[in-house]
């Protein structure tokens, strides 16, 4: 994300970060389940959206890239749910996929 958001749009935050789901209104299952995106809403810890799973990512990728194409490519009837569908097997196996180290091995004192 980080290469993508060249004006620093996005705000990547991990939820095992002490008291981060609670501040979104979410429990430790919900992170764990899924990524998740939110508009700011007018008072801390009430967004005015928010989005799950591949919505989140398609919602980071349009603010990111400073365009609405990925949520309204998202926001097609059948596409929506395809994304959803690849999602969860990601999320499912990601643990068994390449990626970077997770953040609580790299920062463990900020963990819980």
């Amino acid at each position: 994300m980080k290469a993508l958001d060249r004006d620093r749009r996005v705000t990547v935050v991990p939820y095992q970060k002490d008291g981060v789901p609670a501040s979104a209104g979410l429990s430790v299952e919900d992170c764990e389940r899924a990524a998740w995106a939110f508009e700011p809403g007018d008072e801390p810890g009430r967004p005015r959206r928010r989005w799950r799973g591949a919505g989140a990512i398609n919602a980071s990728l349009a603010v990111a890239l400073g365009t609405r194409l990925p949520l309204a490519f998202y926001e097609l009837p059948i596409v929506g749910p395809l994304q959803h569908r690849a999602y969860d097997f990601v999320a499912a196996n990601r643990g068994k996929l390449p990626g970077d180290k997770p953040y609580c091995k790299q920062h463990p004192d900020e963990c819980r």
